[in-house]
């Protein structure tokens, strides 16, 4: 059997990680919580296929710097914002490949489908 594909969600809000870790969990990936403090993200050992990155983080660190960080541990990977504004904001649009407004949880897991392939079904054991 497969491993589900690892889903690194960057937040500086510890609710946060809880709740989008919950929402990716339930939807068959497992969640890599990675805790914003001051100007550093707390990443986990494991790798991860796929990042989740909310957008307003401290005062010490942007949307933008944690992108970078991402990009400098885990090159080449996706990275999805979440943010409550409506629009993917324009510093960070160039260094992401999609955006998802917090609170729509079935949009962020379609969102998150879209970069792996689709669950191959596993047969019926014959009885």
């Amino acid at each position: 059997m497969e491993e589900p594909a690892r889903v690194l969600i960057i937040d500086d809000d510890p609710t946060h990680l809880r709740i989008y870790g919950w929402i990716v969990t339930q939807a068959g990936y497992e969640a890599l919580p990675a805790l914003v403090t001051a100007n550093r993200i707390d990443f986990p050992e494991r790798l991860a296929d796929l990042v989740l990155l909310d957008y307003r983080l401290t005062r010490q660190m942007t949307a933008l710097e944690a992108v970078g960080q991402a990009r400098s541990r885990y090159p080449g990977i996706p990275i999805i914002v979440l943010s409550d504004i409506y629009d993917l904001p324009a510093d960070v649009a160039p260094h992401v490949q999609a955006f998802v407004r917090k609170g729509e949880p079935a949009q962020l897991v379609h969102t998150v489908s879209s970069f792996f392939p689709p669950a191959t079904a596993q047969p019926e054991s014959a009885t």
